[in-house]
């Protein structure tokens, strides 16, 4: 597992289709390494702290093993960092990841929390109008982190495993249960016990779980 290319941003006013929006999904490639600050990457800021950024959503990843699979969808070329992701990384697949597990990328320590949900600015960094629809039935959503140990990481750094408690819940099967596409309570349950998630989502599976139940 590695860091395929690092990519940072800060906000900027976007259009598509008569719409406007101030957004950072628009990265550039960082050479050289890159410190974190706080609960983000030097040099990559958000536009919109309520949905983006944050404990739970500090640095987002997305695996470089899923390009070829949108160049086709999308009939175009993409450059890493097309999906706003501050990391294009290879062999870290959201299947493969659950929530809660702990790497070492440079010297920086991440833990997975969440996937992405997309919203709006997804279509018009792509300039799809349809992409949130298909982004969300591909089931490739990427993965957010949280920062647990400050560090530096850059392009070529290799993604040590620390930590990756099992039984789990993965990235793929909680997006899931978030969209309501799965109704087990058990793993339901499981989901709402994690401490690596937001409180509103643990608050979700909870209720999701006492329905399924009844």
């Amino acid at each position: 597992m590695r860091v395929v290319s690092v990519q940072v941003g800060k906000p900027r006013q976007i259009e598509f289709k008569g719409r406007s929006a101030l957004s950072s999904i628009f990265k550039n490639g960082v050479s050289g390494r890159t410190r974190t600050d706080g609960d983000h990457l030097v040099g990559d800021e958000q536009a919109d702290l309520e949905v983006h950024g944050g404990e739970y959503k500090s640095i987002y990843a997305y695996p470089a093993e899923h390009y070829p699979f949108w160049e086709e969808k999308l009939d175009r070329k993409l450059e890493f960092g097309s999906f706003g992701e501050n990391l294009t990384v290879e062999g870290l697949l959201e299947t493969e990841v659950c929530s809660g597990d702990r790497f070492r990328f440079g010297t920086v320590v991440l833990q997975a929390t969440t996937p992405r949900l997309p919203c709006y600015k997804l279509e018009m960094r792509l300039e799809r109008d349809d992409m949130v629809k298909q982004f969300i039935a591909a089931e490739m959503p990427g993965i957010y982190f949280s920062i647990l140990e400050q560090g530096e990481l850059g392009s070529g750094d290799h993604i040590e495993p620390l930590e990756m408690p099992r039984p789990g819940v993965d990235i793929v099967e909680l997006m899931r249960l978030y969209l309501g596409s799965v109704e087990e309570v058990e793993t339901l349950q499981r989901a709402a016990e994690l401490r690596s998630i937001p409180e509103s989502w643990r608050c979700r599976f909870e209720k999701l779980a006492g329905k399924v139940a009844s």
